[in-house]
């Protein structure tokens, strides 16, 4: 039998704690615009355009956010199947392979096991979300120039967990009876950087094909 959704994916088992939105600011009255549009049974396609006068790079940094924690959640439900053992390159099938490289311990890209790439992945994009330098938080604190390029880097290492978690732990969505609302998180993300060209079409090529069976 199927669980719940509230005991698939418990708050207790993300990867990395929750970012959250301070309440009161102009962020967190666009992360509960979008909920509630969410919330209303809306087309997804409909839900991720930028609503009438709101700055772009406000409702990019909201979503990124909520992906963010969102992705974090469905990995860590599956962190205790996802092993050194099982998994001992971070990869989406025999095609694909992805390689850790960032501005610190792995300069050069490097290939690591998928459980590795994943922790290094969370704690880079939270460290990115925390940083005031890069998601400002204060009112009158513009965005860096290069935002949306930071966006599509994080973004794209997001969109790796899904071909990674889709090809090689489908059968422990399954298990769980998470895969409704997995896929409903897929395509609520594949929607939003399709809208605004956010990732390179070449980076969706592991999950084309089911990507066309739920989006199209």
């Amino acid at each position: 039998m199927a669980l719940c959704l509230k005991q698939v994916f418990s708050k207790d088992k993300t990867f990395r704690p929750r970012k959250r939105f301070e309440p009161g600011t102009q962020r967190f009255e666009l992360y509960k615009k979008a909920q509630a549009s969410l919330k209303s049974g809306l087309d997804l396609r409909s839900v991720v355009r930028l609503p009438p006068g709101e700055n772009i790079d406000d409702w990019i940094a909201v979503h990124v956010v909520d992906f963010f924690n969102r992705i974090n959640l469905i990995y860590g439900t599956m962190a205790e199947r996802c092993s050194e053992t099982s998994c001992p390159v971070m990869a989406g099938g025999p095609r694909y392979e992805y390689r850790w490289q960032d501005e610190r311990q792995y300069r050069r890209p490097a290939k690591l096991s998928a459980p590795r790439y994943m922790a290094l992945l969370m704690a880079w994009i939270e460290g990115l979300i925390n940083d005031e330098d890069v998601f400002p938080t204060r009112v009158g604190v513009p965005f860096p120039k290069n935002f949306q390029q930071v966006c599509t880097k994080i973004l794209t290492r997001l969109f790796r967990v899904f071909v990674h978690v889709y090809i090689h732990h489908f059968d422990s969505i399954l298990s769980m009876g998470a895969e409704a609302h997995v896929n409903t998180c897929y395509k609520h993300f594949y929607y939003f950087i399709r809208e605004f060209s956010l990732v390179d079409q070449r980076e969706l090529e592991p999950l084309r094909e089911m990507t066309e069976r739920i989006c199209h």
